[in-house]
């Protein structure tokens, strides 16, 4: 049965960073393409970050790019998102989501398996 489970959400002051963790198990990480959603009250859910299956490759969004980065790291089975210069409007719950797909997509049905969210509130 595969499992995605995130953690490391809190409530933080903006420009303050966090680190996000996705841990697999049931599937290799490395083997999916996987992505970071987040959906804000009242908003639909979108993709913010994502690594692709079997690459190097990685995607971020227009709105996280040079405060956010995505990685993976097999010997972990887990997938990372370091959100740096965080912004009250980063505040969202946090999804990650797999796709036996090799190609970042935005999706959602393309993703099989989702997590259950994690909270991320930046607020002073």
């Amino acid at each position: 049965q595969v499992q995605l489970v995130e953690s490391g959400g809190g409530l933080v002051q903006p420009g303050d960073s966090l680190r996000l963790s996705c841990s697999a198990s049931g599937i290799a990480v490395n083997t999916v393409t996987v992505a970071w959603f987040r959906q804000a009250p009242g908003k639909e859910r979108e993709i913010v970050a994502g690594t692709i299956r079997t690459s190097s490759r990685t995607y971020l969004a227009d709105s996280v790019k040079g405060r956010f980065t995505v990685s993976r790291n097999n010997a972990e089975n887990t997938v990372y998102l370091q959100m740096n210069s965080l912004k009250p409007e980063d505040t969202a719950v946090y999804y990650c989501a797999a796709a036996y797909r090799g190609i970042i997509t935005t999706t959602e049905s393309d993703y099989r398996h989702w997590g259950q969210g994690t909270q991320v509130t930046v607020s002073s």
